[in-house]
């Protein structure tokens, strides 16, 4: 079965930005920016996944990769 792995630590590591930079830029709290780039979430909104390309200037799939 096909799994959605969520990429955000390498963007975050290429972008040079810390969680608690990301956080404030996103408004969201470190506490959930943390479980989704730990891959523990098992959702994300469209409207932070906007927010998130927007602070990374990067699109989904930088992101979110499916994974057999």
């Amino acid at each position: 079965m096909a799994q959605i792995k969520v990429k955000l630590d390498e963007m975050m590591a290429r972008r040079k930005i810390k969680l608690n930079e990301l956080a404030k830029r996103v408004d969201i709290t470190e506490a959930n920016l943390s479980i989704l780039k730990n891959g523990k979430a098992k959702a994300i909104r469209f409207s932070t996944l906007e927010a998130l390309c927007q602070a990374l200037d990067c699109q989904p799939a930088d992101l979110l990769e499916c994974e057999e």
